[in-house]
């Protein structure tokens, strides 16, 4: 088995006995033989080992840093910049920009009449989201949509 490995994971299922960690850079899974009090949907930063004597399972042998991440559908319209990025691109175009300070603002024209479908589109991979905000180190993945355009902020 592998040695230890340091990185950022995101909990992925976790119970009373065991957890499941995700190495949020290259997608590893790593079942830990406990569940060393973590809970779904948080995000730590450490290092796992290999659990002894077989090395099947993993075991969280150091946190440097842990916090819980949440994904809101928030009411709020999109900002100004992001009407204005998804007015300069095409429908079906996907726009990356880093937020000023933390973070990175996705933005998403759709066909206004398949707005609340893409809203819920991106909801439903909330996996997908909180391990997005994990490799950039925030805390809240806030949903903004208004006719046309969907805005996935991504802030400390």
């Amino acid at each position: 088995m592998t040695d230890e490995k340091t990185g950022t994971f995101l909990v992925t299922a976790a119970d009373d006995d065991a957890a499941v960690l995700t190495d949020v850079d290259d997608g590893q899974v790593h079942t830990l033989a406990t569940n060393p009090d973590v809970t779904v949907g948080e995000a730590v930063e450490g290092t796992v080992a290999p659990e002894p004597p077989l090395e099947v399972a993993w075991r969280l042998a150091e946190v440097t840093d842990r916090w819980t991440i949440s994904v809101e559908d928030s009411s709020e319209a999109p900002t100004t910049l992001a009407r204005d990025i998804a007015a300069e691109q095409a429908v079906g175009e996907l726009t990356r920009r880093e937020r000023a300070g933390t973070g990175e603002l996705h933005v998403l024209t759709v066909p206004e009449s398949e707005t609340d479908a893409a809203v819920a589109d991106v909801l439903d991979d909330e996996e997908g989201l909180r391990s997005r905000a994990a490799r950039l180190g925030v805390a809240r993945v806030v949903v903004r949509s208004e006719p046309g355009v969907v805005c996935v902020r991504y802030v400390p």
